[in-house]
C-alpha cells in the first residue's frame, strides 16, 4: 500500500452545481453537490474510472477520511461528477489529474442508474457513466481526496469483493460485477495479460 503525497489544494466543494438528469441521462437542472447528496440523495450525473497498468494490475484508492460519504472505504480509481456546463469528455481528465495526477486514454463502456444511502450523514443517488483505460504513469494523490492507494490483480480484486462487508464503496462493487460479466469484452480490449 503506498501513502499519499499533497497534490493540490481542495478540489472538490460542497458549493459546486452538478447536473440532474432524468433516468433516461437527460438534464434536468443544477443543484449544489451538498444538496444532491442529503437524504436519499437527488439524481445527478457522474463517472467513474478503472485504470489499469501494464501488468493488467487495477488501480484502487482509499477514499479520504474527510469525505462525507464512505470516507476511509476503498473505491475503484477515480470517481466524481461533472460540473453544471461541464462536459463528460471536459470532467473525466480533470478529475484525473485533480485526485491522482494523471492522465490516460479511456473508453466508455457504459452508464447506469444506482441509489446507496451510507447512514444519516447522506445517499449517493448517480446515473453513472463508467470508463476503464491503461495508465502506467505513478499516481500522485491529492491527500484531501485519498488517503491511499494499491494495484491489484483483478483476480484478487474479485476475491476481496466475495467477501462480506469488504470495506468497498457501493458503486465500486456494483462496476466492478458488471466489468467482469456483461462488459468483460471493454477489459479484454485494453489487452490485458
Amino acid at each position: 500500500m503506498s501513502s499519499t503525497t499533497p497534490l493540490a489544494p481542495t478540489v472538490s466543494f460542497d458549493s459546486e452545481e452538478l447536473i440532474l438528469v432524468d433516468t433516461d441521462d437527460n438534464p434536468t437542472g443544477h443543484l449544489r453537490k451538498d444538496r444532491c447528496h442529503d437524504g436519499e440523495g437527488i439524481l445527478h450525473r457522474a463517472f467513474s474510472v478503472f485504470l489499469f497498468n501494464a501488468a493488467g494490475d487495477v488501480l484502487l484508492q482509499q477514499r479520504a477520511p474527510g469525505k462525507r460519504l464512505w470516507p476511509g472505504y476503498w473505491s475503484n480509481s477515480c470517481c466524481s461528477h461533472p460540473r453544471a456546463g461541464e462536459t463528460m469528455d471536459e470532467a473525466v481528465p480533470r478529475r484525473l489529474q485533480q485526485e491522482l495526477g494523471l492522465s490516460a486514454e479511456l473508453a466508455f463502456v457504459y452508464k447506469f442508474q444506482y441509489q446507496a444511502r451510507f447512514d444519516a450523514t447522506g445517499s449517493e443517488h448517480e446515473l453513472c457513466w463508467v470508463y476503464v483505460g491503461r495508465c502506467d504513469e505513478a499516481p500522485q494523490p491529492n491527500d484531501n481526496e485519498i488517503a491511499a492507494f494499491r494495484y491489484i490483480s483483478p483476480a484478487a480484486l474479485d476475491a476481496e469483493l466475495d467477501a462480506p462487508d469488504n470495506g468497498f464503496t457501493p458503486w465500486c462493487q456494483l462496476e466492478w460485477k458488471a466489468l467482469r460479466g456483461p462488459y468483460a469484452d471493454a477489459l479484454s480490449r485494453l489487452t490485458l495479460p
